[in-house]
């Protein structure tokens, strides 16, 4: 066991601890009751210091959801014509700014798919699987969504003027030569 610890731990291999977002507060735009939005909530919750607020204006950064679907697609079918298996979809398009509204994150879509079988004499068993698929692609959105708040470059100062003035260099052209290489 010590072996292994000490193997692992020599290839930077580390557990996954408290994720450092460069915002202190995020409004969530997801409607009060989205199984997607509280299960985001739950996330940050446990696992960074971000608070997440109820009301947009106190919120350094805000992700504004632009949309969400869930799909269901036949991939094959039995020689009945009866759905043999489905391919399950479900993504997410969100952009993120801040309370400015520069863009953080511009828009953005995750997705996730997962191929399930399917069998008219286990109808209920079949119903049952395909609401765990969507729930772990729910959570795989969720880790997703996660890594790239955790990417987002610290924010810039909010109405800070650089001290130093700012001054134009010349454009310089380059020389105008004819086609055949002389000068006109």
């Amino acid at each position: 066991m010590a072996l292994a610890t000490t193997a692992l731990s020599a290839c930077g291999f580390h557990l996954r601890g408290a994720s450092e977002l460069p915002f202190k507060t995020i409004f969530l735009g997801f409607p009060p009751n989205s199984p997607f939005g509280a299960e985001l909530a739950r996330n940050l919750r446990a696992g960074t210091d971000t608070q997440v607020v109820t009301v947009r204006e106190q919120a350094q950064a805000l992700l504004e959801v632009v949309g969400q679907t869930r799909e269901r697609e036949v991939l094959a079918l039995n020689a009945q014509g009866r759905a043999r298996e489905f391919q399950l979809r479900t993504t997410l398009s969100f952009r993120l700014i801040d309370q400015a509204g520069r863009e953080l994150i511009a828009p953005t879509t995750l997705s996730a798919r997962r191929d399930v079988a399917f069998n008219d004499a286990q109808v209920l068993a079949k119903e049952s699987e395909e609401a765990l698929l969507y729930r772990d692609m729910q959570s795989d959105l969720v880790q997703q969504l996660l890594r790239r708040l955790a990417s987002v470059q610290a924010l810039p100062p909010s109405a800070s003027v650089s001290s130093s003035p700012v001054t134009a260099l010349p454009v310089i052209a380059p020389p105008v030569t004819a086609s055949d290489g002389t000068a006109p």
